[in-house]
């Protein structure tokens, strides 16, 4: 037979949109028409399923080695995948130890080789423990490096001050690699915390206030211009405002490389929701006002943010403050509680819903980015090309993942079928995560992920994962 895996009769999504087969060897399309004759050691008949290329998420924490308690890199991926998702870069922290050497990245690149079902790329960490350890992380193969601008979360990943920043950039810039902040002020968001706490104040508005816009604001600012300083490319990691959105685009303007995501909890939810979200939708940055968030779909339909990625970082119930099943409320100062959200089996049908919820709180309008379907807000066109590039084309390019990203002849047989007619109430047991704790739950999905392979790999179907699927490491391009 002259191919492994046939795909037939699916509406393939390229820059256009077409009825098309692809036809699939050794874990690579070789061949995409409208008809492709011979047979395949597999076929599926794809008839009324969108065919796009497999999620490409930049930014999930796994926790393993160490806090496997947390999440895990087998229940993580196959949350993934069941969302459509073939490839993930693992950040640096709440795995324990940190990725800041080599003996760090071969142990987390075994876990993962061993246990995940998708292929995965590591970021490096950068802090003050671990300037003089980049090349050798770069020698590695690690994606780029993230540093912390503020206060991490956890105590053994510290965070970067000006003077770190600026040497690691250096540093990163000269073994040509990205470094990825999360961009709010340690000095904003310190003093404000202090004085909240100090006089009791630490209930979820209290929360908010102690890292409002400005911090992030500030914390853009300089890591702009150190980058323009030392000619890193620098990657400016869950942008929560359309104020922030416009510093990069302005620093564009300038000459500096600096791209930024955003992620699908920003999109769909404001500060309103946290009065009944409340613990399972603490983050930081945290969710904005209404107008902030109005303005960041503004900035992302005009094309300025360069893609969306889920920022997936859960915990045990506990460090939320919750039960084992997530039924009761915050139970101590939400200052105390675990920052993060589960959401990486969520992002792409949550990008195929509207993205502006209505009024009634939570409840987003269907099919706002389908082709020749304008936005809730009445904004230009939004089309499936565009989530293609927003969720996978727009990492593996800016990352220098080579042969990922678009359904390409030549490039790897990574891919998702999704049923755009099917809808379903999001529910806890739908969640392949660890803790079945998301802000997602309850809410109305539109477009059903039906299968995803990965490299020509069936490794999801119709709710089921493969449990014999592997993934593999992805390194950039031309690495050291």
């Amino acid at each position: 037979m002259p191919f492994d895996l046939l795909i037939r009769n699916g509406t393939v999504v390229t820059e256009s949109i077409k009825r098309q087969s692809l036809a699939i060897v050794d874990g690579r399309i070789v061949e995409i028409a409208p008809e492709i004759p011979g047979l395949a050691a597999d076929e599926i008949d794809a008839t009324g399923l969108h065919v796009l290329p497999g999620l490409i998420d930049p930014h999930v924490h796994f926790n393993e080695p160490g806090r496997t308690d947390w999440e895990g890199l087998a229940s993580g991926s196959a949350a993934l995948a069941a969302g459509g998702g073939t490839c993930f870069f693992d950040m640096p922290l709440n795995s324990t130890p940190p990725l800041f050497d080599a003996a760090a990245f071969h142990a987390k690149r075994a876990a993962a080789e061993a246990r995940s079902h998708v292929d995965f790329g590591l970021w490096g960490g950068l802090t003050p423990l671990n300037l003089d350890r980049l090349a050798e992380l770069a020698d590695c193969g690690v994606v780029g490096f993230k540093a912390f601008m503020c206060h991490s979360g956890v105590d053994e990943f510290p965070y970067a001050d000006d003077a770190t920043l600026l040497e690691g950039m250096r540093s990163a810039a000269a073994l040509g690699l990205p470094v990825a902040v999360h961009a709010e002020s340690e000095e904003i968001t310190r003093s404000l915390t202090q004085q909240a706490v100090a006089g009791g104040q630490v209930r979820i508005h209290d929360f908010l206030a102690s890292r409002p816009v400005a911090a992030e604001l500030d914390a853009f600012s300089r890591a702009i211009e150190i980058a323009g300083e030392t000619r890193c490319a620098l990657h400016i990691v869950h942008v929560s405002c359309g104020r922030g959105v416009a510093l990069v685009s302005q620093a564009r303007a300038r000459g500096i490389d600096v791209t930024c995501e955003t992620c699908p909890h920003y999109l769909l939810f404001s500060d309103d929701d946290l009065d009944h979200l409340a613990a399972v939708a603490k983050c930081a940055p945290p969710l904005r006002s209404s107008e902030d968030q109005n303005e960041l779909w503004d900035r992302l339909i005009a094309g300025e943010i360069d893609l969306v990625a889920s920022d997936h970082s859960p915990c045990p119930p506990d460090l939320k403050g919750l039960d084992p099943v997530g039924s009761t409320g915050v139970t101590r100062s939400f200052f105390e509680i675990w920052g993060g959200i589960a959401g990486c089996q969520s992002t792409l049908p949550i990008l195929l819903m509207a993205g502006r919820a209505n009024t009634e709180r939570g409840r987003p309008r269907p099919l706002a980015f389908l082709q020749n379907a304008s936005s809730a807000h009445g904004g230009p066109e939004h089309s499936l090309p565009q989530i293609a590039r927003l969720t996978s084309g727009a990492a593996a390019g800016r990352f220098a993942i080579a042969d990922k990203g678009e359904l390409r002849v030549g490039f790897d047989a990574d891919l998702t079928l999704v049923d755009l007619t099917g809808a379903t109430t999001l529910s806890a047991e739908h969640l392949l995560c660890r803790h079945k704790l998301s802000p997602y739950v309850g809410l109305p999905l539109y477009g059903l992920i039906r299968h995803t392979f990965v490299r020509g790999q069936h490794v999801f179907a119709d709710g089921r994962i493969n449990p014999t699927s592997r993934g593999r490491l992805v390194a950039p391009s031309g690495s050291r």
